[in-house]
């Protein structure tokens, strides 16, 4: 990265971008009367987000090969950590 960053050729860089977005999923809906909200009392606004986790990953330099087993493991295990991480960030409920 020091070398593109100083003028270097960038071919051989493998830099992928990835990130993630949360965004609310709709105005909420009004809690009824006769039922607690997610607040607790009734009339309070209960609504939710919408996480959108992406990732560009290089998991083999051959366009023609097939993932293994244990990329698909790793992947799995990054998304999830990485939403598990943004969650505690948050102080979300599980």
């Amino acid at each position: 990265m020091h070398v593109v960053m100083n003028g270097g050729d960038s071919a051989y860089v493998a830099l992928l971008p990835s990130g993630f977005a949360i965004v609310p999923d709709g105005p909420g809906s009004r809690g009824g009367d006769d039922g607690p909200t997610s607040n607790g009392g009734p009339g309070h606004r209960v609504s939710g987000s919408l996480l959108t986790v992406a990732f560009q990953i290089l998991v083999n330099s051959l366009p023609t090969a097939k993932l293994t087993v244990e990329s698909v493991e790793t992947v799995n295990n990054l998304i999830s950590c990485t939403v598990q991480k943004i969650k505690a960030a948050l102080q979300c409920e599980s």
